[in-house]
């Protein structure tokens, strides 16, 4: 009965999206895996099925893994590049990324990672493959045919690494044994770009829609959390049983975990004797579990998160849209904090936030990572810092450390656009700060372009659009223009595919005819819609909004207290715009361009003259 209630529930879920979102194919997968982990040697062999649907209109001539262990090895393509970041100077020191450094060529053959194809077959057919470092290459004996369905059945085996780069063991600041995520061959996506085989170099995933069933054959003493639902609960105990039930474990020092994850695209498990696990149900659908070592943080601040979780979680479902599935996990391990469905590594509980809005930014809305880094990194980090602020009560602007960082690179000379692939960017620093702060400026820079509470709906519009599916920029850009009535293609060519900053200045006054004009002018190459407030000695103001030609519209109304006259629109090629007002010079003590401090000026100094009389 259980087995077919959920059946009934993912096939509502899968109709529900086919029938309200944007008709895109997309390929399915379906992974059943048995795992056996050897404690004592960090080794574990896996039986993998893997139903495989190609929904596309071509026919497959190749197929693709990931092998993200054999990334750990000396000489590999993650360990060249760290150490040529090393040489480079950039920020306030050398460009490594600090986890990783020179720690992958100074690895010993039982420390490092690895993992080994030891049979292929397709629909029972023994296949032929090429392993290239972290991608597995397959060629078909026979082509996989548009809107067909095939199997594959893999036996492998692997090493867990030291930890060193988000997977791993025996991390050495948590002393978690095993945070295993990346950790078994996972299909490479194909969609309406073709294949994706993204070598693991440095950063970033993508992962095929699908369904997971996952049996985990381990040393009785661990303690397991990650994605997916526990099946066996009551055979397990460990604070996974139901309330009033004496646990009975089999005999033996293994211990089986099944999980099953419907409609994910990757999944995750860590474990560790030592974990204390906590839980607590927010809703009839929904507990949250937090296990932890208090290793590097205190029990109480890893078990505050079940009260942060219960208070933000409406606000989070009413701005950003439904959690969807049954529980999350906040589990300690990683190096710092990684995402993944259901779940998340956390070296600490600071960084719970910003990886469980992941949830969405990844979770939910599957963008091509390695693509569109920003819309996944940004946009959570735009939810991390607005659920944060609610969580504090705090009315102060939230994303000043996003404009702040971003001031230092556009000024750095080493801003790249954010359409670069997150492996070629030249430095981790612009990576760190254009992905991150960039991509986090252009959502609350959105709500100055169209108003903050058409952003919000947008936010709603294109989680109910794009959820279980793989958007891209210009699907957010098409559902924030049909919902704002602008055209917004003009942000995304300025602020996505270039480096051009924006810079407006207030450039005179004077008196003419009985009125007061302000001449304002454009020294930046991004043209933007500008706010001109002008503050009277009497504590009135006034606001002058001028849109920007490209929109073909205009923001409404954000502050009703406040006097709003709107003008033509300012064209993009024209250098200067006056405005004017019917009070005296001497009657205006400010003026200045945005306010409200949301649109990213690289020279704020020049916004705002105070005028004393």
């Amino acid at each position: 009965m259980r087995k077919n209630f959920l059946v009934s529930i993912l096939i509502w879920q899968l109709s529900s999206v086919i029938y309200s979102q944007p008709d895109r194919w997309q390929q399915r997968v379906k992974y059943t895996m048995d795992i056996n982990m050897n404690v004592q040697t960090n080794r574990f062999t896996g039986k993998q099925k893997l139903e495989y649907w190609n929904n596309s209109p071509d026919t497959l001539t190749r197929v693709f893994y990931h092998l993200y262990f054999n990334a750990f090895q000396p000489g590999s393509m993650m360990d060249i590049r760290s150490r040529r970041q090393g040489t480079i100077q950039a920020g306030r020191g050398q460009d490594w990324d600090a986890r990783i450094k020179d720690r992958i060529m100074n690895l010993k053959p039982e420390e490092r990672g690895y993992q080994k194809i030891l049979s292929l077959k397709m629909d029972g057919r023994l296949q032929n493959f090429k392993v290239l470092e972290t991608i597995l290459e397959v060629k078909p004996d026979k082509p996989i045919m548009p809107k067909s369905k095939v199997v594959f059945d893999m036996e492998f085996e692997a090493q867990v690494p030291l930890q060193i780069r988000r997977s791993g063991r025996d991390n050495p600041t948590t002393r978690v044994r095993y945070s295993m995520s990346q950790w078994y061959p996972k299909m490479c996506e194909y969609d309406y770009d073709g294949w994706h085989p993204t070598p693991y170099v440095a950063r970033e995933f993508y992962g095929v829609w699908g369904d997971f069933d996952v049996s985990i054959t381990i040393d009785k003493k661990y303690i397991l959390g990650g994605t997916g639902y526990l099946q066996n609960p009551n055979q397990i105990g460990y604070g996974y049983e139901d309330a009033g039930v004496k646990v009975k474990r089999p005999a033996g020092d293994k211990l089986t975990w099944r999980f099953i994850a419907p409609n994910v695209h990757d999944f995750m498990w860590a474990a560790d004797p030592e974990y204390i696990h906590v839980s607590r149900k927010l809703k009839d659908n929904l507990t949250i579990h937090v296990l932890y070592k208090p290793t590097n943080a205190t029990a109480a601040q890893w078990e505050s998160l079940l009260d942060m979780a219960q208070k933000a979680l409406p606000y989070i479902e009413k701005t950003f849209g439904a959690y969807p599935y049954k529980q999350f996990s906040f589990i300690h391990g990683g190096d710092g904090g990684m995402e993944y469905p259901m779940a998340t590594l956390c070296i600490g509980p600071g960084a719970a936030v910003h990886e469980w809005m992941h949830s969405w930014y990844y979770g939910i809305l599957g963008t091509n990572e390695s693509l569109y880094p920003w819309m996944d990194e940004g946009i959570t980090s735009y939810a991390e810092d607005r659920v944060t602020a609610f969580l504090n009560n705090s009315n102060e602007f939230a994303y000043a450390g996003a404009y702040a960082g971003y001031y230092v690179l556009a000024k750095s000379g080493k801003e790249e656009p954010l359409t670069t692939h997150a492996d070629h960017y030249n430095t981790n620093f612009a990576y760190g700060i254009d992905v991150y702060s960039k991509g986090e400026i252009f959502m609350e820079q959105l709500g100055y372009i169209t108003g903050a509470s058409v952003r919000d709906k947008i936010l709603l519009e294109y989680y109910r659009l794009w959820r279980f599916k793989h958007p891209n920029a210009s699907d957010f850009i098409r559902v924030a223009e049909k919902v704002s009535d602008m055209k917004l293609d003009w942000y995304k060519e300025y602020w996505i595919n270039s480096t051009k900053t924006i810079d407006y200045s207030i450039d005179s006054l004077w008196e003419e005819g009985g009125k007061t004009n302000v001449r304002l002018n454009k020294i930046g190459l991004m043209p933007m819609p500008i706010d001109l407030q002008l503050t009277f000695k009497d504590g009135t103001k006034e606001l002058h909004y001028i849109p920007l030609d490209l929109m073909y519209g205009e923001k409404p109304i954000e502050d009703s207290t406040v006097i709003r006259k709107i003008y033509d629109a300012w064209k993009w090629t024209h250098p200067t715009y006056v405005i004017e007002t019917s009070h005296k010079l001497t009657d205006i003590i400010i003026v200045e361009i945005d306010p409200s401090r949301r649109m990213a000026d690289i020279e704020r100094k020049n916004n705002k003259l105070e005028l004393k009389w």
